[in-house]
């Protein structure tokens, strides 16, 4: 007995990649596409396609995520982003998987992302696992204000292709993404009580540059790879700088009160 399967999407303002990512799951049994008040084209697009749409006010990553899922008809639930899709092969595979009880309740892919141009095949870029296939019954999103991922009790099995991320619409567009999401794990640190170090504004950076750009060959992806890792150690450079400026600012306010 095959396995009827639910894909659920989030969007917000997706219109540029939506088409490609709804296309490439048009062989699911349910396409849920949860928009929390998109201005663009999105609500038209996926009007077009075979989608239910439901508004959503928006919540937070990972809770919106886990409120598709609520919606879906199906407990096997693959979850995957707008700017996503999934390729020809990995699609092969989920079928394959579906036409047969899963003997696991969760199965992971590769992701590869493509940045300036170029589809990452190395470094931070690639494989980039996620675990986007499960059912819903055994596990769930994470509610994490950032890198939200699902959680699953039990063996985790593995499925062949890749999901394919458009991961930056221009640099620009990059590097802000990139600005808001330190300052959230610099938040999230500091709401566990994490301080910030010397060491970590030094030796982060450079374990990150050393761990994907030289052991998992980041350099064999040309200046794209470069520029990918650049900013990933300035990434990790920031957020404990954040963090340092959110001890300093809470540090002043103290000093502030009792001189008052």
């Amino acid at each position: 007995m095959t396995t009827p399967l639910s894909v659920t999407i989030i969007t917000l303002n997706a219109a540029a990649t939506l088409r490609q990512c709804l296309e490439s799951v048009a062989w699911a049994d349910e396409i849920i596409v949860v928009d929390s008040g998109s201005t663009d084209a999105t609500l038209s697009i996926a009007a077009e396609s075979a989608a239910r749409v439901i508004h959503n006010d928006w919540p937070g990553y990972g809770a919106q995520k886990n409120f598709a899922v609520t919606q879906a008809a199906h407990d096997w639930i693959l979850s995957i982003d707008a700017d996503e899709w999934v390729s020809p092969d990995l699609a092969h595979s989920i079928r394959a998987l579906m036409d047969t009880p899963p003997p696991h309740h969760a199965y992971a892919c590769k992701r590869c992302n493509r940045f300036m141009g170029r589809w990452l095949r190395h470094g931070e870029g690639y494989p980039d696992v996620s675990l986007r296939l499960f059912d819903r019954r055994h596990a769930a999103w994470s509610t994490d204000v950032i890198h939200e991922h699902v959680v699953c009790a039990t063996p985790v099995g593995s499925l062949s292709g890749d999901l394919m991320h458009e991961s930056e619409a221009g640099l620009g567009a990059y590097l802000a993404k990139q600005n808001r999401y330190t300052s959230l794990q610099a938040a999230v640190l500091h709401q566990r009580g994490k301080r910030a170090h010397l060491l970590q504004l030094l030796f982060s950076p450079l374990l990150r540059f050393i761990k994907f750009y030289i052991i998992r060959r980041g350099f064999m992806d040309g200046v794209p790879g470069l520029v990918h890792i650049a900013i990933g150690c300035f990434n990790s450079f920031m957020k404990y700088a954040k963090l340092w400026d959110i001890e300093l600012t809470g540090r002043n306010k103290v000093r502030s009160a009792d001189e008052r």
